[in-house]
C-alpha cells in the first residue's frame, strides 16, 4: 500500500518545489501566489515551515505554516490539496499539529491558538480550483470551521502577494483558539502579528494601513462562529 510522505521544502531548488509550485498556480488566483524566484529567501528561512505530502512520487497537497513563540500564535499560510480520496487534508493537518506542538514546547511556551485567512465565498470573484472540488471556497470555509476556527470581527484586507501593493478584501482573517471557549482576541496582538507576517511586503495598500492602525486603538476583537 503506498504510503503519504511528508517533506519539509527548504530551497527553490528541491526537486519537488517546481511541482509545487504548480499546484499553487492550480489553487489560487494570480495575487496570492509569490513569483517562484522570490520564494527563495522565504524557503531558507527556518521559522517558515513548508511542507508536501507526496503520493507515489507525486507532490499531492502541501501546508505553510509558522510558530511566533514572541506572540505565542501560530499562522497557517495554506493548506492546499490536489487529489481528493486520499486523506490528504486530514494528513497535513496531524502532522502540522504535532510540529507546532513541538516548536511551542521547543521555545517554553503555550500557543494561544493559529490565524487563517480563509475566502468569504459569496464575496470572492469566481476563482478557478483545478477542478479539484475539496478546494471549493466553500468547503474550504466548512473545513475551517469543523476544525474550530473563528472569524476575527474585522473588516479585513491584506497586500496582494504579487508585490503590486493591491487591497484584496474577499478573505476572513480567522482564529483557532486553544480554550475553545475564548470570546475574543487582544487588537493590538493582532495588528502586531499583521505587521510581522506582511513585514515582507514592501508596498502596503491605504487599506491595510489605515486597518492596522485601527486595531491600536482597539482593546478587543470578538470572534464570531464561522
Amino acid at each position: 500500500m503506498i504510503m503519504l510522505i511528508y517533506h519539509r521544502i527548504t530551497s527553490i531548488e528541491d526537486p519537488y518545489f517546481p511541482a509545487l509550485h504548480q499546484l499553487l498556480g492550480t489553487i489560487f488566483p494570480p495575487e496570492e501566489v509569490l513569483a517562484f524566484d522570490l520564494w527563495r529567501e522565504p524557503l531558507e528561512d527556518p521559522s517558515i515551515h513548508v511542507y508536501i505530502a507526496i503520493y507515489d512520487g507525486k507532490v499531492v497537497g502541501s501546508t505553510e505554516y509558522r510558530y511566533y513563540s514572541n506572540l505565542q500564535v501560530a499562522m497557517t499560510d495554506f493548506t492546499i490539496i490536489g487529489e481528493a480520496n486520499l486523506g490528504i487534508g486530514r494528513f497535513l493537518l496531524r502532522n502540522r499539529e504535532e510540529d507546532l506542538k513541538k516548536l511551542a514546547a521547543d521555545s517554553y511556551t503555550e500557543s494561544l491558538g493559529m490565524f487563517a485567512e480563509v475566502y468569504d465565498p459569496f464575496r470572492a470573484q469566481i476563482h478557478e480550483f483545478g477542478g479539484v472540488s475539496p478546494m471549493n471556497p466553500i468547503v474550504r470555509r466548512e473545513v475551517l470551521s469543523h476544525i474550530g476556527y473563528k472569524r476575527i470581527n474585522l473588516p479585513y484586507v491584506h497586500p496582494s502577494w504579487d508585490h503590486e501593493g493591491q487591497a484584496v478584501s474577499e478573505l476572513d482573517l480567522c482564529f483557532l483558539p486553544t480554550d475553545e471557549t475564548r470570546e475574543s482576541i487582544p487588537a493590538e496582538l493582532v495588528a502586531t502579528f499583521l505587521e510581522g507576517y506582511y513585514a515582507a511586503l514592501p508596498n502596503k495598500p491605504e487599506q491595510w494601513l489605515s486597518m492596522v492602525s485601527k486595531l491600536r486603538l482597539t482593546k478587543e476583537l470578538e470572534l464570531y462562529p464561522l
